[in-house]
């Protein structure tokens, strides 16, 4: 018998089992994890340093940065924000760093800084840690105030259930048929594959620039009949900006991924298949790009175009656009025509790619979906619909952009149910 059962031996887990013990030394606390290891995510997260919240301290700011749950952790956030997480680790012997993208490190760049604070923390406090201990089902007990929670070959008993368990289709599963309302799960941190000659071969290569994806054509009922309905180019059902990363499988990088966090859904409608406008010199739109090509070549009469790397891209990247607006490799400035200008100005500014399929980002398995947020009250993070119930983490319809985000998150919906667990005794 506990007085509180934690299912899911992750970050928000173990955050959660960590202050209701500080709050309340006398609780009996265990952590139900399934796997033979704990903080996995932890570990591997930021590549191995572990990018453990973000540097942002507005409450208002922060809220940003997720496209689902923006106005219900505004609250949370002013209760608990990245310092209270950065105060929480550097006091227990965990210095911290913010770079200069805003992202919160340990000073180690090592994950192991952080698990094994965790761990120690957990230990220190009387924390029960179940590992290899898959919950099957969980239920109220017979008293139906409490619950049992059913592992492979045995039933425990707990005052409290909190629910910390990510992505897990099996928990999810058996919260709606409980009677939860679960939003269907989609990929939310991915990047885009796309097959194209012209970023083949130039890996690695950076640059800031502006992403737009474009809608596609849509069929709308109107007066019984199916009509086609075309949404002007101009008007992009997202855009982003920032630094755009070319890879061997093709776009990632901070602008592609914020489209496919804000784009989740959409995107999913796609089946992953739709257009991406790239505009690599997002300081000029094509028009105003044609005019500056053009005095270009009244100046730069006798050298070649592709050697000149006119604007302010990187050089593998200008020659790729270069030879795809048609350019020879020995054409002056002095000898390209109108046409071969203006159909380089497209390419620098309206580059449009063809995505096909998409590839999770590094090691940030991120989801948009979970328990739906109107049955959660965000002042504890208690189920609405089961007293004595709680969720924490990415198990709940909540979920950001990447950089230490999905973390702050993890940490907030713990602290705050710990903080109401142990008052609840």
């Amino acid at each position: 018998m506990f007085d509180i059962i934690i299912v899911g031996g992750g970050a928000a887990g173990f955050y959660a089992a960590i202050h209701i013990a500080e709050q309340a030394p006398n609780l009996k606390i265990a952590i139900f994890e399934r796997g033979k290891n704990v903080l996995s995510k932890v570990k591997i997260s930021g590549g191995g340093r572990c990018n453990v919240t973000h540097g942002e301290f507005s409450a208002h700011e922060l809220i940003t940065n997720y496209p689902r749950g923006q106005k219900e952790l505004l609250g949370p956030f002013h209760t608990h924000a990245p310092l209270d997480v950065m105060a929480f680790f550097e006091a227990r012997g965990v210095p911290l760093k913010i770079e200069d993208d805003g992202r919160v490190f340990p000073k180690s760049d090592s994950s192991q800084s952080i698990v094994d604070c965790l761990v120690d923390e957990a230990n220190r406090l009387g924390v029960k840690v179940l590992k290899n201990s898959s919950v099957k089902q969980f239920t109220k007990d017979e008293s139906g105030k409490g619950w049992r929670v059913t592992t492979m070959n045995k039933h425990y008993y707990a005052n409290k259930l909190l629910l910390t368990t990510g992505s897990s289709s099996k928990i999810w599963g058996q919260l709606k048929k409980m009677g939860h309302q679960i939003i269907p799960p989609v990929p939310s941190l991915f990047t885009f594959n796309i097959n194209d000659e012209r970023i083949k071969g130039i890996q690695g290569v950076s640059t800031y620039a502006t992403a737009e994806i474009l809608p596609k054509r849509i069929f709308s009922h109107q007066q019984g009949d199916l009509k086609l309905k075309s949404a002007r180019k101009e008007e992009p059902i997202l855009e982003s900006e920032g630094p755009i990363l070319i890879t061997h499988w093709g776009l990632s990088g901070p602008a592609i991924l914020k489209l496919s966090a804000w784009g989740a859904n959409i995107l999913n409608d796609y089946h992953y298949v739709f257009r991406v406008n790239i505009n690599w010199v997002p300081e000029y739109a094509t028009g105003s790009m044609e005019l500056l090509l053009r005095e270009i070549k009244e100046v730069e009469t006798k050298k070649t175009i592709l050697r000149t790397n006119a604007v302010d891209i990187p050089r593998r990247l200008w020659i790729n656009l270069v030879k795809a607006a048609g350019i020879e490799k020995d054409l002056k400035w002095a000898d390209v025509t109108k046409e071969k200008l203006q159909n380089l100005a497209k390419q620098l500014t309206a580059c449009s790619f063809r995505v096909e399929g998409k590839s999770t980002f590094k090691e940030e398995f991120v989801t948009a979906g979970g328990v739906d947020l109107k049955e959660i009250n965000f002042k504890t993070f208690e189920s609405k619909v089961y007293p004595n119930l709680y969720f924490a983490g990415e198990i709940i319809n909540v979920d950001a952009i990447t950089g230490g985000f999905n973390f702050q998150n993890a940490w907030t919906g713990a602290y705050i149910a710990a903080q109401a667990i142990a008052a609840d005794q």
